[in-house]
């Protein structure tokens, strides 16, 4: 795993504000915690800006905390911990989140992992030539069953082969990511075996009757 820090200070904003529409959702937000508790909106309002801008700058993180009343530290700390926040510019097409935790690692996460660095750029969490993809090593995401997997924003790409995340990244990469499919690459119902059901696979005439 890599080690979460703020970008570099050559690349981020001078300041940050919400547009309006977003400015009235975080209001309405914090208004949903009880007086002393505003400090509880830290996440929702973090997404919100990383929402807006693409990834949570420093101006952001600094204005968010200013608006819930929270000491800096505070926020920095909620920011650095989740991989949910990029703190970095991430591809505007697609940012791959490639799961590395044990059940996924068994099953060709490192497979995964040579594709994001073979087709976008071998470093994590660094643009390709066209600043439309970037990929990182993440912890797990709940999947486990689905093994390997991504996350690509907010939508999970499930039981995934080195050859398939290829057609995955070529699709996101050509702007036609909406043509793919999120959920498992493979015969399965979400998180139901693989091929079908195993079990109670017939019907019980008592129970029937």
């Amino acid at each position: 795993m890599s080690v979460r820090r703020l970008a570099e200070d050559s690349v981020q904003p001078a300041a940050f504000a919400f547009n309006a529409e977003n400015q009235a959702w975080a209001e309405q937000t914090i208004k949903k915690f009880p007086e002393g508790r505003q400090a509880s909106a830290v996440i929702p309002l973090l997404m919100r800006a990383q929402e807006q801008e693409g990834w949570v700058t420093k101006a952001s993180i600094e204005h968010i905390a200013a608006m819930l009343a929270m000491p800096l530290i505070r926020v920095l700390e909620v920011a650095t911990f989740y991989t949910q926040f990029q703190l970095k510019p991430v591809g505007t097409r697609a940012h791959i989140q490639v799961c590395g935790t044990t059940p996924c690692m068994l099953r060709g996460a490192e497979d995964l992992m040579k594709v994001c660095k073979h087709k976008i750029h071998h470093d994590p969490q660094t643009l390709n030539e066209d600043g439309t993809l970037s990929w990182e090593e993440v912890e797990c995401q709940g999947a486990c069953v689905n093994a390997p997997m991504v996350m690509i924003f907010k939508d999970a790409y499930e039981d995934l082969t080195p050859e398939r995340l290829e057609e995955i990244i070529d699709a996101f990469a050509s702007g036609k990511g909406d043509t793919i499919k999120p959920g498992p690459q493979i015969e399965r119902d979400f998180s139901a075996p693989a091929g079908g059901p195993t079990s109670l696979t017939t019907s019980n005439p008592k129970a029937e009757g």
